[in-house]
């Protein structure tokens, strides 16, 4: 399995703290650390910001050829204001390096020859430069793509969703997400399920979950609906649970894994995150009982 995430790269900032993260690094963060490989295409600023994201994702192993510098735009920031129940709301700065993303031919050759499965969302999409960039590596009919959605803020439209959804094999939207889509595209009397057949008919989408927080979640696919409901966990903070989530849930649909196992693994796995401070766990430990239990060794 070769995966590959484009997208933002950005520092969550937090009252007393900030923490590197972007939901495509998350995403390929979780990735790298359960099978050992996987891209980030992304660009952060030539700044103190930039210098750190760089020697923390050095740190953490994974490769930074492709994570651009930019000379004149800064690195992302995203101050982070938590409720009461520990859930994330992001107030995100404009004009960021991660808005230029430049296609280069060493990130063409590396999706359209050494890709499986490309990772997208819409955050990045969200300036026509990363948008033209990261659409421009779409209809690659040998790769699986995966679509998180990650409506942020305004930060999207129209447009960008259905290019999305178009390209989208499997995707993964929350609960307010959903209806959003409905709002926007499907234009029906909301029903989750409804809504998700639709869409999937509509784009021709292989696979939709649905995440509900604490509540779990439920995927469709082949015409069917599986729910899980997740197990109470002592939640620090949910930031990144999402991308968790993610993580585990391309992993166990490029493996062909049955839906139950997948939505399960992903709950767990998502849970765990919510349990330590910021999207991204200091050590291993937490990969090592996952990888057995999604069969990669």
């Amino acid at each position: 399995m070769k995966i590959t995430s484009i997208g933002e790269i950005l520092f969550d900032l937090f009252p007393n703290h900030k923490r590197l993260g972007g939901a495509p690094l998350n995403f390929l963060f979780h990735i790298y650390k359960l099978t050992g490989d996987g891209i980030i295409v992304s660009r952060v600023g030539k700044d103190v910001l930039g210098t750190k994201a760089l020697d923390e994702i050095k740190f953490a192993g994974l490769n930074t050829d492709y994570i651009q510098i930019d000379r004149i735009h800064p690195t992302g920031i995203a101050n982070v204001i938590l409720d009461e129940e520990g859930n994330p709301y992001f107030e995100i700065d404009t004009d960021r390096a991660f808005d230029f993303i430049e296609t280069t031919d060493e990130v063409k050759y590396l999706v359209n020859n050494e890709t499986n499965c490309l990772y997208f969302g819409t955050l990045a999409q969200r300036s026509e430069i990363s948008r033209n960039s990261i659409q421009s590596l779409f209809n690659n009919s040998d790769i699986k793509y995966f679509c998180d959605l990650n409506l942020r803020n305004d930060f999207f439209d129209e447009e960008v969703i259905s290019e999305s959804l178009k390209t989208a094999d499997f995707l993964k939207v929350n609960y307010k997400e959903m209806g959003l889509l409905n709002d926007l595209i499907t234009q029906i009397d909301y029903n989750t399920e409804k809504v998700a057949f639709e869409l999937m008919e509509q784009f021709n989408i292989s696979m939709i979950a649905v995440t509900r927080g604490k509540d779990g979640s439920t995927i469709f696919e082949n015409g069917k609906r599986y729910d899980y409901t997740s197990i109470d966990v002592k939640v620090k903070d949910t930031t990144g649970a999402g991308d968790a989530f993610a993580a585990m849930l391309c992993l166990g649909y490029l493996q062909g894994l049955e839906v139950n196992r997948i939505n399960k693994l992903a709950n767990d796995f998502a849970g765990e995150i919510c349990m330590i401070d910021g999207a991204l766990p200091k050590n291993d430990r937490i990969y090592d009982n996952f990888r057995e239990l999604i069969g990669i060794y």
